[in-house]
């Protein structure tokens, strides 16, 4: 695990080590993690470009909060509040597939690493058609949110979808591999996964056109509406 040197880390590493070394005495406990390898590297001090693939996250996240506020003057409390269903739409995201189980439509997200289990929001009404000077207070941080994560899922995609370089071959997709389908009327920490069942060559043996298998569905759609996870594409390519 790598990270900043921020005196939070620091601190929650020394605490951690604490722990784990009290947790030794425990044969079950060693048991358990005798194959789990997991160390945190810190970057050099004073050196936050070392760290350019979590601060071209934060610099994305910072964009567009800039733009979705705009002049409003939030609370304390109603911005705690719009940070925290921000916060919970970027740990919605899938990074990569939890099983190889084709029947399997589930990802893994950051969420899963802080409580468990992937992060899921109340079902609510869009504000995204409503005038601001209609909405309450509470409705204007959902308005903010929607906004947020109308422009951030979709700047988000499109960095799934980066050409490479005519001279770097992209890793073609596969069967049976989990993808991620652009939808933009999806609300916010809802994304739409699917598993390629079929893939169909053209003439030149590039493949554009894949048969794609949801949970509900199963339809044909070109690649071009179709993201492969982070994980799955940097795997493939190593």
């Amino acid at each position: 695990m790598y990270s900043d040197n921020g005196t939070t880390f620091v601190g929650a590493d020394r605490q951690m080590t604490v722990a784990y070394r009290s947790a030794l005495r425990d044969p079950n406990f060693l048991n358990l993690t005798a194959s789990d390898n997991v160390s945190w590297n810190f970057i050099p001090p004073s050196a936050p470009h070392f760290g350019g693939l979590w601060e071209a996250g934060v610099r994305s996240v910072k964009t567009h909060l800039r733009r979705v506020l705009g002049n409003h003057m939030l609370t304390f409390e109603e911005f705690s509040t719009l940070l925290c269903r921000i916060e919970a739409c970027l740990n919605s995201r899938p990074i990569a597939p939890l099983s190889d189980t084709l029947e399997d439509y589930e990802g893994l997200t950051p969420g899963h690493f802080l409580v468990g289990s992937a992060l899921t929001v109340n079902p609510e009404p869009s504000l995204l058609d409503l005038h601001e000077n209609r909405l309450s207070r509470w409705q204007l941080v959902r308005h903010v949110t929607e906004r947020f994560w109308k422009l951030w899922s979709n700047d988000y995609l499109n960095t799934l979808q980066q050409r490479a370089k005519w001279r770097k071959v992209k890793p073609p997709i596969k069967t049976g591999q989990l993808v991620l389908l652009r939808n933009p009327l999806l609300p916010p920490c809802k994304w739409e996964l699917g598993r390629v069942t079929r893939c169909y060559p053209g003439s030149d043996g590039f493949v554009r056109v894949v048969t794609v298998k949801t949970a509900t569905s199963e339809f044909k759609s070109p690649i071009v509406k179709l993201c492969v996870l982070p994980v799955n594409s940097e795997a493939t390519s190593n």
